[in-house]
């Protein structure tokens, strides 16, 4: 596994999340990411390792290897820091307290397949994707 690299866990079967990891792949020009379906064996030996119930946190985490890891809110607004373009401009969002963010967040994880559907199984990379996944 490259240690250098950042890891997003994400809800394979989740429509919103398999956009999602669509949407940072385009703007992850530094390739900074690498990334995993929380369903599949690497997404759950990295939650496990880091003592993260996925049943409690189940929809996007963001690892930085030998460093940190951060679940709902903060994951989402450390990896729109990373991306090009205006992105990192989010992050202002950090200021407001975690409880309120991840209200929010917690609101649109609890609704997402509802919203946005589900798949029957996890998303599969195209050959030009392949790299960036770690399963």
């Amino acid at each position: 596994m490259e240690e250098q690299k950042k890891i997003i866990l994400f809800d394979g079967v989740c429509n919103l999340c398999n956009s999602s990891v669509q949407f940072v792949i385009k703007r992850d020009k530094k390739d900074i990411f690498r990334f995993s379906a929380l369903q599949s064996v690497v997404g759950q030996k990295l939650a496990k390792e880091r003592l993260i119930d996925t049943s409690e946190v189940d929809s996007i985490i963001l690892i930085e290897p030998q460093i940190a890891y951060y679940t709902k809110s903060d994951a989402a607004l450390m990896i729109a820091k990373s991306l090009s373009g205006g992105w990192p401009l989010l992050g202002i969002f950090m200021g407001l307290p975690k409880g309120m963010r991840d209200n929010i967040y917690d609101w649109v994880a609890r609704n997402r397949y509802q919203w946005f559907g589900r798949k029957d199984s996890c998303m599969i990379p195209t050959d030009a994707e392949k790299g960036k996944f770690l399963d």
